[in-house]
This record gives structure tokens, sequence and C-alpha cells, in this order.
């Protein structure tokens, strides 16, 4: 059984080899999540209000407004409806936080700000979500930490993971979202790796589905909906503790959206059902 599983297992490796050449999305086709090896170690089912000692805003502090690209963020609009979290894209004529007229959104993360902070290196972790939809809208669940900033030619001090990222709505093949990895800051030194674009069987816009990552000492591993999409080592693998980030930005500059105008149209919702974390319990 062992032997038939490396061979299936090589045989998606070749086909998801020659998606990315040809830069076409395929479903994912690896082994399915084995959940027996974990702990749970952090959840978040967001029932009841959003807890802000646990998620503060992502490069927002209190309640200021600040640029993200095509859009705003301000950690307020992040609020918690019928036991989800709600993220909105939404346009304000009369903008907010001292920002003019645009397009807002949020980021929150579970950083060192909140008092209630998590961070964890290694294990297992979970998102189950609907995507936002429209032109332009970047929806997002990611690790990150400090060690990211340092150019020092390898990952294993930091590497910005983005378990998902959801940028393709304009796409031909619209159900997607892809994976990617950062280190060496963001400047010259800045390297990068992503996977190819993996399809989506329920509609990820209208329909929840997760998206999750096994990260060891060796490996990062990505999954949709419990089934592996890739894995890769690429960099050197973090070996520092990192939080988590939810996120929705729009493409463009200085709140300025690159696809559409600056003005009213389309708003979406990125919608949060839970985000869990789990532990080898031989870390434990």
């Amino acid at each position: 059984m062992s032997i038939f599983k490396a061979v299936i297992s090589a045989i998606a490796s070749l086909l998801i080899s020659f998606c990315v050449m040809l830069d076409i999305p395929c479903y994912p086709m690896g082994q399915g999540l084995d959940t027996d090896k974990f702990v749970q170690t952090f959840s978040d089912d967001f029932e009841g209000e959003l807890n802000r000692n646990v998620w503060s805003g992502h490069y927002q502090y209190g309640s200021t407004t600040e640029a993200r690209k095509g859009s705003y963020w301000n950690q307020y609009l992040a609020e918690t409806q019928n036991g989800n979290l709600v993220i909105p894209v939404t346009y304000l004529e009369d903008g907010m936080g001292g920002k003019g007229a645009g397009w807002y959104t949020a980021g929150i993360d579970t950083d060192e700000d909140a008092p209630d902070c998590f961070s964890q290196k290694f294990g297992y972790f979970e998102c189950r979500c609907i995507l936002p939809k429209g032109a332009d809208i970047w929806s997002a669940f990611w690790l990150m930490n400090d060690g990211v900033y340092e150019e020092d030619g390898n990952g294993r001090d930091g590497t910005e993971i983005d378990i998902f990222e959801s940028d393709g709505y304009e796409r031909f093949f619209k159900n997607n979202v892809s994976s990617n990895l950062h280190f060496d800051g963001y400047n010259e030194a800045h390297q990068s790796h992503g996977a190819t674009r993996f399809l989506i069987k329920n509609n990820p816009y209208e329909e929840f589905n997760t998206y999750g990552l096994e990260w060891n000492e060796k490996e990062y591993v990505f999954y949709i909906n419990g089934v592996e999409t890739f894995r890769t080592s690429f960099g050197g693998v973090s070996q520092n503790p990192e939080y988590l980030i939810l996120s929705v930005e729009m493409r463009g500059e200085n709140g300025i959206p690159s696809q559409r105008e600056n003005a009213p149209g389309e708003e979406a919702q990125f919608v949060v059902d839970y985000v869990k974390v789990y532990q080898y319990k031989d870390l434990v």
C-alpha cells in the first residue's frame, strides 16, 4: 500500500509541475491530512463579539486607518456576525479615521500587540471561510514574524507563509487560490516562491472551504479541504514561532485600486467560520 501511495504521489507531483509550467490551475491531488498526530492549541469560532484581546490590527494601531495598497485598513471594520468573523470590502464616501473617500477593509492578527497574543512554531494551521468576490480583491490567511525582515539569504529565521491567497477572481478559472512564501525582507534582497493555483470544487465565493498548512522543521505542506496541494522546503524552513493573520486588501497603490475606478461599486465580504491551530503531540 505504501508503494501505491508513493506512485500516486509521484504522478500527482508530475501533473502539478506540468500545471506550473503552463500556469494552469489544477485540483488538489495529494494525500489526505493525518490528524491523529496533532492536538489542538488554539481555536476561535468567532461566537459573540470579536475578542480584541486576541486579535489586533495588522499594522494598524488603535483606531487608526492606514493605506494598504489599493484600499484602506481599519481593524474595527472586522467584526463578528452570526457566529462568523466578517471583514467587509466597502466604499466609504466620507472616509474613515482621517482618510478620504475610498475602499475600506481590514487586516487583523494575533501578534504581541494583543494582550492574549498567540504564535506557534510547527504544527497544523487551518481556516474555514468564504472568499470575497470582485475585481481587485485579495483575501488571505497567513503567518508572519519579525524574522522575515532579516536579509540573511534564507528563511529559517522567519518566512511569510501565505497559507492561501485569493487574488484570482478576474482570471478565466476564478475558483482558485494560491500559496506563497516570502523572506529576506521586501526590498532588493527579497526572495519568494509560489505554488501553481489550485481549483476548488465547491464555489469558494459562495461556500465554506478549509485551507491548511502543516509545518514541521523540514518542510511546509499545504492543503485544501484536507487534501494536499503541494509541499516545499524552499529557502530553508522557518524555525521560529509565527503569528496568525486574516486580511483583505485591494490591488493598487495609495488607496486607489488598479482595475476599478475609486468609486462606489460591487462590495464584498470575507466570512471566516473558524481558525484552528494544532501542535504535534510529541512537541506539546
